[in-house]
């Protein structure tokens, strides 16, 4: 089976030293290095020939904080996938890291267990989000297009296959259309529902319905 490649940013060494073990402790997961701040990420990605598939990121760092750099990675690496890690639980910083473009968002004193299904998912199902995240969020991501908004059954079958752990690929086999057909019932939602990627979708179906958890 792959290895996946894990990078720390982490602005606390002990810290990040201890993310590392455990982290390193996982099957198939290896800690190719560690950062202090998003300057430096961005400074190594570029000379490092392992590019990351989950950065965990921390939120409050000098220099170049976890929102910064989540943002500009959505952009210059688009294929690496971020999870926050970080001590900070209210509303608008959860909100602001996940529209920066995080895959999900974590607590720093997360079970160790809960920790590796957060990379496994976020690696097969491309994000994670805990129920308390997940209540934090959902009414603030939805809170202006829930009711007023119509959608068609084909989709709400979508939205619903987006809460599974299908790629976009599988889902268009499911529903018997393209792949063209599905970005287009996606990019539709997004704009539909006023969400920037596919936990909105998951949060929207939490909240009205379609979707139980």
């Amino acid at each position: 089976m792959k290895t996946h490649n894990i990078v720390i940013v982490e602005d606390h060494n002990l810290l990040s030293q201890a993310i590392a073990g455990l982290v390193n402790s996982f099957e198939n997961f290896v800690v190719r290095y560690t950062c202090k701040n998003g300057k430096e990420l961005l400074t190594k990605l570029k000379t490092q020939e392992n590019i990351p598939d989950v950065i965990l990121m921390d939120v409050n760092m000098p220099i170049l904080n976890g929102i910064e750099t989540t943002e500009i990675l959505k952009h210059e690496y688009p294929n690496i996938k971020v999870l926050a890690l970080s001590v900070e639980e209210n509303e608008a910083t959860i909100i602001k890291m996940l529209k920066a473009g995080a895959k999900g968002y974590l607590l720093k004193d997360v079970e160790k267990n809960i920790l590796e299904t957060a990379l496994n998912e976020t690696i097969t199902q491309g994000y994670y989000h805990t129920k308390d995240v997940s209540n934090i969020l959902i009414n603030s991501l939805t809170e202006d297009n829930s009711s007023s908004v119509k959608l068609k059954d084909r989709e709400i079958e979508f939205i619903k296959y987006t809460c599974s752990e299908m790629t976009y690929k599988e889902i268009a086999e499911k529903m018997f259309l393209s792949p063209k057909t599905i970005d287009g019932y996606r990019d539709n939602l997004f704009q539909k529902l006023k969400v920037k990627n596919r936990i909105g979708l998951v949060l929207y179906a939490i909240k009205n319905g379609i979707y139980k958890v």
